[in-house]
């Protein structure tokens, strides 16, 4: 029976391919929990054994139970009916299997009996769930909802919600984007009204384009200074759904059908104050936001891991001219491409996993209080480096893993050719599920807006300078000084661009700036990983060669001086 563990080699390449062991040390808070829990480790080399049987189970639910279905969960997709949202059949036994195999709750302490699992198995698990089924993600992938009360939240709300949902008995929602707030969230309208008495807050307003919005628990971003704007006057709420919170419709979609998108009205909705005051949006928001994009980068790499198997195995059964297609170099390319694209964005991503993680456990490590002395400054220290890392890696994988999906899902259908375009085969389901990855969560441009800092305050040439110090010593000489080579000229390149006067311009091309930079992220990455096996070389020996030519000729672009979108662009529309 198919298996989206097992049978994909590079996912088990992917679990061992960092030196996670300092993660999990933090994260299992040097094995204190071994012989409290059954399932707590007491070595590193046990926890990636649990952790490695977490991924199996949920590539054979993923493979075995949920892909079968996902064709059907299309074409019935949720309903709303009387104000109650009904999901399709298959939704529903989807998360039943999940949820009997205690993977509903994968972030969350035992305490809470969650799987204490880190970001990096977390994202596993979410790609072969998204490889099943894309929309089911939204769901499954959003767990970030509940790390997020876990984070933020009093030990009471914790206490009431978090066994709720490891059990599956809850699933919960990001309840954000409202009609005239989309990608600003800071216009934001929706109300939060405080009663003195009992320290509640009565909710009243619209919010619009949330996924899974008919969950049971409900994070609400919502106004609670009237007087004052932007993103200072903004709080975060916890509320459960109920008679208040009206589903006003579901929106019919392109793709992701299966998950049910909500236009939500709250009329006197009673909810608690997570945290404090006016942090909403600025503190537990980013954090949740920046989770959510990081499970949108799995989502991409599964999307698009699930058309290029759909398109090798037809590529291997048709025959034209009396060959399998397979055989002619034009399709052997795109199917080569796409396996190289796809094993480079899984790659950065468990890179990113591996700040995000190191952010998270050292501020933990911090808020314990113990440190002193030099092992306090030097936690600090650390600390505020990754999370500038992570800060600039999330958004550079979410553009570079969504992006990818667009071009292998339609590189696909264009291998299956006139049947691709048919519903005989799934690749025009996974073109359509494809094209929300690079619009939710922030669209691909404002993941440039959220990267572009990183670059042009330093925080990119240290974690360069980190990359290089990472490097085994057997690496291919010849590759390292190509790469070498293009990250002088990123230097120049970067130079020439932090020194145009004109925001316009800077805006124009930071794309470009972007892009060059996280190809050169994924070079290194390649390299590093290059030495575990041929095959990696091969695939890191195509990546750096094909991304240098692309490398030059966007610093080539920025540096162009080309600006008629800035200067005509009314001409030009006319």
């Amino acid at each position: 029976m198919p298996n989206f563990y097992k049978d994909n080699p590079d996912m088990e390449f992917s679990l061992h391919s960092i030196d996670w062991s300092e993660i999990i040390r933090l994260k299992e808070n040097n094995f204190s929990e071994a012989g409290i829990f059954g399932d707590a480790p007491a070595s590193v080399e046990e926890a990636m054994l649990n952790y490695a049987d977490i991924l199996n189970l949920a590539g054979e639910i993923a493979g075995e139970y949920i892909a079968p279905r996902s064709a059907s969960v299309d074409e019935e997709g949720p309903v709303l009916k009387d104000g109650v949202v009904h999901y399709a059949e298959g939704t529903v036994s989807a998360i039943r299997e999940l949820s009997q195999a205690d993977l509903m709750g994968m972030p969350l302490p035992r305490k809470y009996d969650g799987l204490n699992a880190p970001t990096f198995v977390c994202n596993l698990a979410i790609e072969m769930v998204s490889q099943a089924d894309a929309g089911l993600m939204t769901i499954f992938g959003l767990q970030e909802i509940a790390e997020t009360i876990n984070l933020f939240a009093n030990d009471n709300q914790k206490d009431r919600y978090l066994p709720k949902f490891s059990s599956g008995e809850v699933t919960g929602a990001m309840v954000l984007t409202e009609p005239d707030a989309g990608s600003d969230l800071q216009a934001i309208a929706l109300r939060a009204v405080e009663d003195k008495e009992s320290g509640l807050f009565t909710l009243n307003g619209v919010k619009r384009f949330i996924s899974n919005g008919c969950g049971q628990v409900l994070l609400v971003l919502a106004r609670s200074e009237p007087n004052r704007a932007g993103a200072a006057g903004l709080s975060l709420f916890l509320c459960e759904s109920g008679p208040t919170v009206r589903i006003r419709r579901l929106e019919k979609k392109l793709g992701i059908k299966s998950s049910p998108t909500c236009e939500m009205q709250f009329l006197d909705t009673t909810a608690e104050l997570v945290g404090k005051r006016r942090r909403g949006l600025t503190h537990y928001v980013m954090s949740l936001m920046n989770g959510a994009r990081l499970a949108v980068a799995a989502q991409a790499v599964g999307i698009a891991q699930a058309a290029y198997t759909a398109a090798l195995s037809f590529a291997n059964a048709r025959e034209q001219f009396g060959k399998p297609i397979r055989e002619f170099p034009a399709v052997r390319d795109m199917l080569v491409e796409m396996k190289t694209q796809i094993e480079a964005a899984r790659a950065l991503n468990m890179e990113t996993c591996r700040t995000v993680d190191m952010d998270k456990l050292l501020e933990h490590e911090l808020e314990k209080g113990i440190l002193q002395g030099d092992a306090l400054k030097e936690t600090k220290d650390r600390r505020a480096l990754y999370k500038r890392f992570a800060a600039m890696l999330t958004p550079m994988s979410k553009l570079f893993a969504t992006e990818m999906c667009q071009k292998v899902t339609h590189d696909a259908i264009q291998v299956h050719g006139g049947s691709g375009y048919m519903k005989d085969y799934p690749v025009e389901r996974y073109y359509r599920d494809a094209k929300i990855t690079n619009i939710y969560e922030g669209t691909s441009q404002l993941q440039v807006v959220a990267a572009i800092g990183g670059i042009t305050s330093g925080t990119y040439k240290t974690y360069i300078q980190e990359l290089e110090q990472s490097l085994p010593a057997n690496v291919d000489e010849d590759l390292l000084q190509l790469i070498r080579k293009h990250v002088e000229l990123q230097e120049e390149t970067l130079a020439y661009y932090i020194n145009q006067e004109e925001e316009a311009y800077r805006d124009l091309y930071a794309r470009d700036m972007v892009d060059l930079c996280a190809d050169l992220i994924v070079s290194y990455i390649y390299l590093r990983i290059s030495v575990k096996n041929d095959r990696k070389k091969i695939l890191a020996s195509r990546f750096i060669r094909r991304a240098m030519p692309q490398i030059r000729m966007k610093s080539a672009r920025i540096m162009s001086e080309e600006r008629s979108v800035i200067d005509a662009f009314d001409q030009i529309v006319a």
